[in-house]
């Protein structure tokens, strides 16, 4: 050890520097499973949330996603201009929709699935123009499962819309979906609940009268939703892995 430190000093001294890793922003636009909550929805937790405290500090995570928008509203509200107004170069975008994109009986939601891939080949090419990186993420599962105790599909064709729009203009996909469907069987029908935002009567002042919610997370739930992410990003062989730091769950 005390060669090591003998040597760096030595390095110092002749005027040899360390290369420093170059700042990445990565920005996350999707929905209200990913989002941050405000405190009155607490315990509730979007896994854009504990996503951040896994980088290194050469690592800015800015979440832009909010409740209830789809790929359409997004864009239609004007939340996706700011992000294109200030991607730079090497810039990540990570997008999930398609919870919000398939609400028929919303029509400021709902995007048909040819609008669907429409707008998420938006993102694609407007990231692309400032020559960020796009991508693109399956959304993620609800919990339903069926009298047999196998979990369920519950988006529909939006999940393979994303896929296509991957396949077909060569982005980085994390099949989020399909992920958290696997570890929510692995998890099964009674001990899942603790992922979500379930509550008994009584439990937490923000609902007196509990809550069964089978799309939104508890913050357990989240941060192991944002570590299917992390693992994805490793599979990926995203320059962004090098950046991940191992943060240990902490004991409640």
């Amino acid at each position: 050890m005390k060669k090591i430190s003998l040597l760096v000093s030595l390095l110092a001294i002749m005027g040899f520097t360390f290369p420093q890793k170059k700042k990445i922003k990565v920005w996350l636009i999707g929905d209200s499973t990913m989002a941050v909550k405000e405190i009155k929805a607490y315990p509730e937790t979007g896994w854009g949330m504990p996503f951040v405290n896994f980088w290194d500090s050469t690592v800015t995570i800015d979440n832009r996603a909010r409740n209830g928008r789809s790929s359409k509203s997004f864009i239609a509200e004007k939340l996706w201009q700011p992000v294109i107004d200030n991607l730079q170069e090497g810039d990540y975008v990570f997008i999930q929709f398609g919870h919000n994109d398939e609400s028929k009986d919303k029509g400021e939601r709902y995007s048909t699935p040819d609008e669907f891939k429409a707008n998420l080949l938006r993102y694609v090419t407007d990231s692309r123009s400032k020559k960020a990186i796009p991508v693109l993420i399956t959304p993620v599962t609800r919990r339903k499962f069926d009298e047999s105790g196998n979990i369920t599909e519950t988006h529909g064709e939006y999940p393979a819309l994303v896929k296509q729009v991957a396949a077909e203009n060569k982005v980085p996909l994390i099949d989020l979906d399909e992920k958290s469907k696997a570890l929510l069987q692995q998890v099964g029908p009674e001990a899942s609940k603790y992922l979500f935002n379930y509550l008994s009567p009584g439990e937490h002042p923000n609902y007196p009268d509990g809550k069964q919610d089978d799309t939104h997370f508890s913050e357990l739930g989240a941060r192991r939703m944002a570590e299917l992410v992390l693992a994805e990003i490793r599979n990926l062989k995203l320059e962004l892995a090098e950046r991940i730091i191992v943060v240990p769950l902490k004991n409640k």
